[in-house]
């Protein structure tokens, strides 16, 4: 495919700039002296998350220095009113345990939605792609990229369902809901993270919904599954990436998932 919409420049530079960060992460993957750290929130962070989300940095300073900036490891920077959203590795606690389900997340926001993301999982060697208006596409080259659709599943009871733990969705007192949903669908697995929502957009799993994220683990996956012909809400249905949680699905199943899951 050839990008050629409004935003087919930032879909190439954000292309490249992954092809960066994936050199620097694989090189680091699996590391006898990976050094570990905990954040304030318990979640684990290394050297290496910094040292990604640091090249993004300076890459897209050098590339779109008006643009703002939101990533996991340093926060907010510039007041533009584009802004680039980064999880240099989505799936930190896999690349810890030298597990290869992890990727490298790059959103451009624009006129308050994502209109770009790439989604790449270089240890799966696995890319996914999505620019608005020039659907959704999966390779590590974009030229010779396949397009993504969809599922065409009807019913819940046919669906497949992923997800990423049960422990949220108990916090949350949303586990009785979420369980009886589970029993509902046909299929359910854990396949957690980036991962469920590619699945969505590649028509393998038709649902995939997690009770607790930041905008960082979001904002990439929202064109790749809009632009396959999917839907992308909170769990109260707002579009996008803007609430503390996530439902994604081929778009005919949704309102029925989000009135299991709001009771």
């Amino acid at each position: 495919m050839e990008p050629q919409g409004r935003y087919a420049a930032d879909l190439s530079l954000a292309l490249d700039i992954a092809d960066e960060v994936d050199r620097l992460t694989l090189g680091n993957f699996a590391s006898e002296d990976l050094t570990v750290e905990m954040k304030p929130d318990d979640t684990p962070v290394t050297a290496v998350d910094r040292a990604a989300e640091r090249l993004v940095r300076e890459l897209l300073g050098q590339a779109r220095p008006d643009d703002a900036m939101l990533g996991e490891e340093y926060g907010e920077t510039g007041t533009g009113p584009r802004r680039w959203i980064v999880d240099p590795i989505d799936g930190t606690k896999n690349f810890i345990r030298d597990l290869p389900v992890w990727a490298t997340l790059i959103a451009l926001v624009d006129d308050g939605h994502p209109v770009v993301g790439v989604v790449s999982a270089p240890a799966l060697g696995r890319r996914w792609f999505a620019a608005a208006g020039d659907g959704a596409w999966t390779g590590q080259d974009a030229r010779a990229a396949k397009p993504l659709s969809v599922s065409r599943t009807a019913s819940l009871n046919d669906a497949s369902l992923s997800y990423s733990s049960l422990g949220g969705w108990e916090e949350r007192g949303l586990l009785p809901a979420f369980l009886d949903l589970t029993r509902e669908v046909w299929r359910t697995r854990a396949f957690g993270d980036f991962w469920s929502y590619m699945m969505v957009a590649e028509g393998q799993v038709d649902v995939a919904c997690e009770p607790e994220l930041a905008l960082y683990d979001m904002a990439a996956l929202v064109p790749v599954v809009e632009e396959a012909g999917g839907r992308f809400t909170s769990l109260a249905g707002e579009r996008g990436p803007w609430g503390p949680d996530a439902l994604a699905s081929n778009g005919a199943l949704h309102d029925a998932v989000l009135g299991r899951l709001r009771g």
